[in-house]
């Protein structure tokens, strides 16, 4: 059967303009035919192809495969497919090709001629090159996404880790301010009835002359001196809740710490025993502090004790002083709150047993303490804690277990112009005893019985009030009073500042004497006691109670606060 023929259509047509080019070639690859496709892909003239050989108008990278790999295994296999080769075009661009050859052989099995069949392969090229690409882009996105997720989960741990710092900060702040309420409330109640205590045990004191001399005198004696110094010991735990507070009345003086140092360090050494080196290590050109002298004494102290008792068998102390310098990263840190600015250091270091972090998690607080029973009353730190809070600085605590510890204070460098204090060099009374009349506001009514009788019986004469109306209501009525004796937390809806401030409306002269345990914020600010003002503190014996009143009346500074 024969096949239809189509008008102007033959297999030399089919042949030459076929879509893809056909080659071919001697068994040493030398072009003996060519069709006119590949002609036009590649601008040839068929001459100037024909009789060269078609590795050579391949790429460098062609020829050296075709001598590597093609031309092997077309012999080895006696046909290749689906090659990827560039030719060279005669414009000297490049053909991006897909090659397919067969190699024919005689009977004796010698090659005759490979017959090659050219595909173009520009456009399959480039859709390679933009998959490439495009799974390039994947790759990068893929990571840079990954890298987002990545920072992504550090960042909300990180945020995580910091609103749970900033919680724990804030629940420990909120402990230890309610600590410090409930303490401070504590200590005011119980300096008025350790005031009525030691006033019982004055007393007897001054009735004991009176007794015949013998066994029971002798017992009394003893048992009003046990007595009494139970009810010191008492006073001085007091004090530390009252520091730790922040409520106690500060008195700030322009210091020189390296002179303190060096003024307490005989004591010092006697307190830390000989088992115990005492090294100071004094900061050169060290700025000074405004800091109440007694208490930052008492801070070195306490802190000294602690590391002592750290120290059982033994070891180094060391006390360092230097300026510094907060900056905000680091008050940014502190959980209580501090300003950035300037302080002075006073690092005070042991080589002792160490603590735990939770241990230094609760170091600071009211009657903790990780001694024996008996052995500490656990509120050295937190007087330390209170004091330090109280004069504007910081306390932050470094330990490290079997290592030691080392507590450091941030004290803020004194205010320019801030002149030292001179001392007071005027006597004080002679006589504690007097006939002026005095005006005492007292709300607690024992006490208020009790340091009016100490009064009545100095010669004083006496009103009593248990508020602030009723004190008014006393100087409006027309008496004449020559001092003012009043507690500073009172009910009725006035304290003892604005009681004194009315007072001296009505009688401007009037001397004005405070007394308190727990001193709030009316006659105290920014942990200074305001200036001008005079301040007995509770519990009081007999005689600082007369030698204070009669000070105030004679216009004589004793001392400010007693």
């Amino acid at each position: 059967m024969t096949a239809p023929q189509l008008p102007g259509f033959d297999d030399e047509t089919l042949y030459e303009d076929a879509p893809c080019g056909y080659l071919a070639t001697g068994p040493d690859g030398t072009i003996v035919r060519v069709n006119r496709t590949f002609l036009r892909w590649t601008g040839y003239e068929a001459e100037e192809l024909c009789g060269t050989r078609f590795q050579d108008k391949l790429t460098l990278a062609g020829r050296i495969y075709h001598e590597t790999h093609f031309a092997p295994l077309l012999r080895m296999q006696g046909a290749i497919s689906e090659v990827a080769l560039d030719f060279v075009c005669k414009s000297g661009d490049r053909l991006p090709t897909l090659v397919n050859t067969t190699q024919r052989t005689d009977s004796d099995g010698r090659p005759v001629v490979n017959l090659t069949t050219i595909f173009d392969a520009r456009d399959r090229r480039r859709y390679e090159q933009d998959l490439l690409a495009a799974r390039d882009s994947a790759r990068q996105a893929a990571g840079e996404l990954e890298r987002l997720n990545s920072e992504l989960e550090e960042r909300v741990a990180a945020a995580v880790e910091e609103r749970l710092k900033a919680e724990e900060a804030l629940r420990q702040s909120q402990k230890m301010e309610a600590i410090g309420q409930l303490t401070g409330g504590v200590a005011h109640d119980f300096n008025n009835l350790l005031t009525l205590v030691i006033g019982g045990l004055d007393l007897i004191d001054r009735q004991l002359p009176s007794l015949p001399p013998g066994p029971g005198t002798d017992r009394i004696r003893r048992a009003r001196d046990a007595a009494m110094e139970g009810a010191r010991r008492a006073a001085k735990l007091t004090q530390h809740l009252l520091a730790f507070a922040r409520r106690q009345p500060l008195q700030p003086k322009l210091l020189e710490i390296n002179r303190l140092i060096r003024e307490i360090s005989d004591m010092l050494r006697r307190t830390l025993g000989e088992q115990v080196e005492l090294e100071a290590v004094l900061g050169a050109g060290l700025w000074s502090v405004e800091a109440d002298p007694v208490q930052l004494e008492n801070a070195i102290l306490n802190l000294a004790v602690n590391a002592r008792d750290a120290m059982a068998q033994g070891g180094r102390l060391t006390i360092e002083t230097h300026n510094a310098s907060l900056d905000d990263s680091y008050v940014e840190d502190v959980p209580e709150g501090l300003r950035p600015g300037q302080y002075v250091m006073i690092a005070v270091s042991d080589t002792g047993c160490g603590m735990t972090a939770d241990t230094q998690r609760k170091v600071f607080e009211p009657f903790f303490t990780t001694k024996e029973v008996g052995k500490g009353t656990g509120l050295g730190l937190s007087q330390v804690y209170g004091f330090v809070r109280q004069s504007g600085g910081h306390v932050r605590i470094y330990s490290e277990v079997e290592v030691g510890t080392s507590v450091k204070i941030y004290l803020p460098r004194a205010r320019a112009g801030v002149l030292a204090e001179q001392p007071d060099m005027r006597p004080e009374p002679a006589a504690i005893s007097g006939d002026e009349r005095i005006l005492l506001v007292e709300d607690h009514e024992d006490l208020r019985e009790h340091v009016a009788g100490i009064l009545t019986d100095l010669g004083y004469r006496v009103v009593t009030a248990a508020d602030g109306p009723t004190a008014l209501a006393a100087m409006e009525g027309g008496s004449d009073f020559d001092l003012l004796l009043t507690d500073v937390v009172l009910p009725g809806g006035m304290n003892g500042r604005q009681i004194a401030n009315r007072a001296l409306q009505l009688r401007p002269g009037l001397k004005i004497l405070f007394m308190t345990g727990y001193t709030q914020n009316a006659i105290v600010h920014d942990g200074r006691l305001d200036a001008g003002v005079a301040l007995i503190s509770k519990p009081f014996t007999y005689d600082q109670l007369g030698s204070k009143v009669r000070a105030e009346l004679d216009g004589m500074a004793v001392s400010r606060r007693s």
